[in-house]
């Protein structure tokens, strides 16, 4: 049985030694997804499963060491059910892989919300960890059925066969036929200049563009979508105009250039702003930083001040960046684990917008 007080409401014991396990975490997750992306190729390579057995004990031991409770909780049934599959006890599954990926997911968003002293409840780790230990002990014919449950429980998502290239498939409309085609064909090669910048934004513009329309159709279409289109095409622009070396850093930024980040919206913004019909585009890149909570940038505007286009992009702008931003781990982000990580992200998005855009990421899983 889970410790559910560990689990909702963990405490920090000592700030630096779970800073000292949150850096060790880091570098054991990139060995394991690593390694996880060879074993859904190799499932019985046992060289492989015993690499990623000694991972995961080396961060359940670093969790004990540090006395991070929360940490060692997560990790334990992980290790549990890699022990049956090591023993061979157990054979691999997609599932089975998908599922000790989102509990590593889990694991390093619960360090981080500790290293934030931000709260854990959203995380939904008591259902994660005691889904796992139904796992460790299911035999071979229950493991992807306990697998499943553990997703749903977790994610509020029924797990597909076809997850990870999901949003390659996207379609592109065509362009609408009005009189402002024009202009909307204009930014849209501005954003495909945009993408030219790194092989891994290919496609990104398709992409958040459809995420985008579709979530407002969800919701009854309050949004002016030609106005979103272009918000769309042009929200990223704005770093073109900023030094390569700050918005392609892998690591961390530092005030100045974070700072610096923090600018690119008005640049976007300021160019439809000069330009005829296309004021609420222009709202919506300028804000389409900013949080529910003020903790945004670039106006700290809060939740009731943010207008709704701007809500949607945030959010779908942050999947495409979930789905992104581990590729140089080796093991890019399934669909899956992608929305479950921006539903986590407590206070970020607003709730108004979450349950049409679960809707439009639920019916593109399943269809």
């Amino acid at each position: 049985m889970a410790n559910i007080q560990a689990l909702t409401r963990p405490e920090v014991i000592d700030q630096e030694a779970l800073r000292e396990f949150a850096d060790a975490l880091t570098d054991r997750a990139v060995e394991i997804e690593r390694d996880m992306a060879r074993l859904g190729k190799e499932p019985a390579n046992r060289v492989l499963i015993a690499d990623i057995f000694r991972a995961l004990h080396n961060i359940k031991g670093d969790a004990a060491l540090c006395k991070v409770e929360v940490a060692a909780l997560i990790a334990h049934p992980i290790e549990s059910l890699l022990t049956r599959l090591r023993s061979g006890e157990v054979r691999y599954t997609p599932l089975l892989g998908e599922v000790v990926l989102l509990a590593l997911d889990r694991l390093e968003l619960a360090t981080e919300a500790l290293l934030a002293g931000k709260p854990v409840i959203h995380l939904k780790l008591v259902a994660l960890v005691e889904g796992l230990e139904r796992m460790s002990m299911a035999s071979q014919a229950g493991l992807d059925p306990a697998a499943a449950q553990l997703v749903e429980s977790v994610t509020g998502f029924r797990p597909q066969a076809t997850l990870r290239a999901a949003t390659a498939r996207l379609p592109v409309q065509g362009e609408p036929k009005t009189s402002m085609a024009a202009d909307l064909s204009f930014f849209r090669s501005l954003a495909l200049q945009f993408e030219t910048r790194s092989p891994l934004f290919k496609g990104r513009t398709g992409r958040i563009r459809q995420l985008v329309l579709d979530t407002n159709r969800a919701s009854g279409s309050p949004v002016n979508a030609m106005q979103l289109e272009a918000a769309v095409y042009m929200h990223d622009v704005g770093m073109m105009f900023l030094p390569e070396s700050v918005w392609l850093k892998v690591g961390n930024m530092s005030d100045e250039e974070r700072d610096m980040l923090h600018t690119h919206p008005g640049f976007g913004a300021g160019l439809l702003d000069r330009m005829e019909n296309w004021t609420a585009a222009a709202e919506i890149v300028r804000q389409h930083h900013e949080m529910p909570d003020g903790a945004g940038y670039p106006d700290k505007l809060h939740a009731e001040s943010i207008c709704p286009g701007a809500k949607i992009l945030a959010i779908a702008d942050a999947f495409e960046s979930v789905m992104l931003k581990h590729s140089s781990r080796g093991h890019n982000r399934s669909v899956l684990r992608a929305v479950a990580e921006v539903n986590a992200c407590n206070n970020q998005f607003a709730p108004e917008w979450i349950e049409p855009f679960n809707s439009v990421i639920r019916h593109m899983v399943e269809h």
